[in-house]
This record gives structure tokens, sequence and C-alpha cells, in this order.
């Protein structure tokens, strides 16, 4: 496997030029894919444009000035995926990763009290002593007391990581879609439809329009009202 990366080469979802430079930093192992995030080096210069070049990305990062999700990171390469918070304590800036319409990564300003992490349930297994373990989309797990299910999505608190609220996958709550030709919308989750076969179990969301798309695409961000700063969809 190749070290390096062409900008050509790049997801669609990168809002960056493609042929002003050849290479561009290549995203290291993390918790989130490549196609389905950014290196936070390219986040500082070229999105929220807090450095010049690399140089002034990587020695912010090495002074311990970058946060995401709550924690240090010092890995220029280090990727950011959707719904992570990026913060910045010396300037009193916080922001979420969002998506929109195009399927483009943006980043939603957000106030200091809605730094709060929202996480998928993938799936979760039972483990000694007979514990539940919630896996997560971010490839984090823990371990709770309560009725959990694929699909639920976790308010997470920065600061402990505690749960601050659970919003269940269910008919009636708030979803918004994350992939396909439907993403950056938001409805309320009409219906869902479980398929016996290999194929992908499918919703349909009523919200501007009703539509019908794949669970894998469905995040659950609320009930009347959407739990985040999710900004204006774009």
């Amino acid at each position: 496997m190749t070290r390096h990366q062409k900008r050509i080469t790049v997801p669609r979802s990168w809002p960056i030029e493609r042929k002003v430079h050849t290479w561009v930093p290549k995203i290291s192992p993390g918790p989130h894919t490549a196609e389905e995030s950014m290196p936070v080096l390219i986040v500082l210069r070229d999105m929220l444009k807090v450095a010049d070049n690399a140089r002034e990305a990587k020695r912010a990062m090495y002074e311990s000035k970058v946060l995401i999700n709550g924690k240090v990171r010092k890995d220029p390469k280090f990727p950011v995926g959707i719904f992570d918070i990026i913060s910045f304590p010396v300037l009193n800036q916080n922001y979420r990763m969002m998506r929109d319409s195009r399927g483009m990564f943006y980043f939603q300003p957000i106030d200091a009290s809605d730094a709060k992490r929202l996480v998928r349930i993938a799936n979760k297994t039972t483990i000694k002593g007979g514990k539940q373990q919630l896996n997560l989309n971010d490839g984090s797990n823990m371990i709770v007391d309560g009725d959990y299910k694929a699909g639920d999505s976790l308010v997470l608190s920065l600061d402990d990581g505690k749960i601050a609220d659970r919003i269940e996958f269910k008919e009636g709550n708030l979803a918004m879609v994350i992939g396909g030709q439907h993403t950056g919308q938001i409805g309320t989750l009409k219906a869902i439809y479980v398929v016996k076969s290999s194929r992908p179990n499918r919703v349909v969301i009523s919200g501007q329009k009703e539509f019908e798309t794949i669970v894998d695409y469905v995040y659950m961000i609320g009930r009347d009202t959407p739990a985040i700063n999710v900004g204006a969809v774009r």
C-alpha cells in the first residue's frame, strides 16, 4: 500500500482544488475510512483556513492547540469524519463536520455548549459477565446497562465520554441522511423495511418531500427537534 496520494484521486467529498498541486496528505488509519473522512491538516489549512500552510498547521498540532472530539491530536493525517468536533481552545472556536446536499464535507460553527459527539451504534455484543458492549460507528465501544439497539444514536459529552442522550432508531424521530442522492436532507423517519436478503434494509423519510434510502445512510439526530446544532441544510 502506497504512503502517498495524488490530489486528483481524493474522494469527491473533499472540497479542495484538484490541480493546483500534485500531492496531498494521505489519511492515517483511525476511526473513519478514507472515503468518509479527511486528514486534519487539510481541514486546518484548506477548509477552516486557521493555518496558511502545512508547517503552521503541524506546529499548532504539536503545541496541543487542536482538539478532535475533546482530545489533543498531533498526527496531521488523523482522520476527521462526519459529526466529529474540532476545537481550538486558544481561539474559543468549535466546529462540527457535516455533509451538504452535494455530498461535500463542510464545518458548521457551534457554541461550546453544543460541542457534543453524535455517534451511531453499529452493533452490540454480550461480553464476559453478561454485560452489554456497544460497538460504535467510529470503531470505539462502551459497556452500558439498559436496552440499546443497533441504529440508535448517542449524544456523548466530550469531557467524560458519558451518554448525555439517546435517540432511538424508530418511527417518528428525526433522521439525517449522510450518503446517496439525498445526502444532507433531514426529515422524520416514517417507515422501516427489513429486507430478508443480503440487500440492505431500507427506510422512508418524510421531509420537504418523501423519499426512500438505505439504513446505512441514516443517522438519528433528534426527536421533535435536533439534539445537536446541524444548521441550515446546504
